[in-house]
């Protein structure tokens, strides 16, 4: 078959774009950035092809589909309708994909991703798997018996999913664009969660998560005692996160991972009960997690000269809590900068308070302009980073004509966080440093 892809730079679009080409199908695709994304890699190696116009022919039998991104008054968006091509939302499209294979569904507010890849990490270690992780990264070969799916909230695109087995990471308050309260988020997840056929992992130290009514089979993990998967002895290290398990009430095994950060050893915790419930041998498990290495943007390091970049997705303040808190656990006696580019109109009026709270973290904390491509700011009257940067304790504006703000910033620590686009800053401020050098 024959699949167009509108928007196809996108992290789920790109990975969706990636499966349906390994699936055997014709694959292109449209998107209005130029300019190279982290996302391209795997399209790149399957010589997918993207368009920028509207001048390209489309055959007439091509299933479209596309980002939510896209509005229905995009100029490309009219034209296949015009066309008068099928059309299906991506999400519909990935839940026919995975309902041929046994899938595990990862959903949660935040984590999807690093536990997504841990289970994918320890399953081609093992058995082998297809994936669909939203950093970018699908992969399908009709071989494999089990496939590995981020389960996304946002629009109740994981309502799609009928899993075998699932996880939820947790549950909070984010996308209140999309959703009325903390109720109707919660009762989304009690959806999906009663749609999974076999068995859900939750974690039982998230109130919301306990407030769901199961009706599938479930196991909490976390680190309270009255979990039935129990994080102890845990060990936060500047060369990585050692803990021990039990689970069902007994010592399942001491565990050791390159990451930082509680919240990473529970990702990890979700990650080994399910690939146990599989059948996984303990030791490949064990042996998985001490070199697994993370996803594109999941606290991924660099060095120039005497400076550290970390680029992270991290874009809700509990996500940017608890990385900037696991970048004190790998740098103990460095200065924390964060450089933080808000994403949405909406989560930035509905969290200020909170984004205050989670950059305070930092000894010094930089904002962009908000970046967002679905959302216009003249819905959004007064709602600007401004916002954040007037409340914070240390804080200012900051741009890729500005990048020399950072100068004063050398031999520190600097994450660069947000779901938006960040490596054109990152770069920025990589050449502004090699040219610091070289004066």
């Amino acid at each position: 078959m024959k699949y167009y892809c509108i928007g196809i730079k996108g992290t789920g679009m790109s990975t969706l774009a990636q499966i349906l080409y390994d699936l055997g199908n014709d694959v292109t695709g449209y998107d209005d950035e130029k300019g190279h994304k982290f996302t391209e890699k795997g399209l790149e190696e399957r010589e997918i092809e993207i368009f920028y116009d509207q001048t390209h022919p489309i055959d007439p039998d091509t299933i479209v589909t596309y980002s939510v991104a896209f509005q229905e008054d995009h100029p490309e968006m009219k034209r296949v309708k015009a066309l008068g091509l099928k059309i299906k939302k991506y999400n519909e499209l990935m839940g026919e994909v995975i309902s041929l294979f046994k899938s595990i569904g990862v959903s949660g507010t935040h984590g999807k991703t690093t536990t997504s890849s841990i289970i994918k990490h320890i399953l081609e270690n093992s058995v082998g798997c297809n994936y669909f992780i939203g950093a970018g990264d699908g992969k399908v070969s009709p071989n494999n018996e089990y496939f590995v799916v981020e389960s996304d909230e946002f629009n109740k695109h994981f309502l799609a999913y009928h899993p075998m087995y699932s996880i939820i990471t947790n549950i909070e308050e984010e996308h209140l664009e999309c959703y009325k309260d903390i109720d109707d988020i919660r009762n989304s997840f009690e959806i999906f969660a009663n749609q999974t056929a076999r068995l859900v992992v939750a974690n039982g130290d998230n109130d919301e998560v306990r407030k769901i009514n199961y009706a599938t089979k479930v196991k909490f993990y976390g680190f309270g005692f009255n979990n039935d998967i129990v994080i102890k002895n845990m060990k936060l290290e500047s060369d990585g996160s050692r803990f021990d398990l039990d689970i069902d009430h007994e010592f399942y095994g001491s565990f050791e991972i390159p990451l930082y950060g509680k919240h990473m050893i529970q990702n990890a915790a979700a990650a080994i009960a399910i690939c146990k419930e599989l059948g996984i041998e303990k030791e490949i498990i064990y042996n998985s997690l001490k070199d697994f290495v993370n996803a594109k943007r999941r606290f991924a390091i660099s060095k120039v000269g005497n400076t550290t970049i970390i680029d992270d997705y991290a874009h809700h303040p509990t996500e940017i809590k608890s990385t900037l808190e696991a970048v004190r656990q790998k740098y103990k006696d460095k200065r924390i900068v964060v450089v933080f580019k808000p994403n949405t109109y909406s989560r930035t009026q509905m969290f200020k308070d909170q984004f205050v709270d989670a950059l305070n973290t930092a000894d010094k904390a930089y904002l962009t302009e908000i970046d967002c491509d679905r959302e216009y700011a003249y819905d959004y009257p007064g709602v600007t980073s401004r916002l954040i940067v007037d409340s914070l304790r240390d804080g200012e504006m900051i741009s890729e004509e500005t990048i020399d703000k950072l100068g004063k910033e050398l031999n520190s620590v600097i994450c660069f966080m947000s779901c938006a686009y960040m490596e054109s800053l990152i770069n920025c401020f990589k050449e502004y440093i090699y040219k610091k050098e070289n004066e």
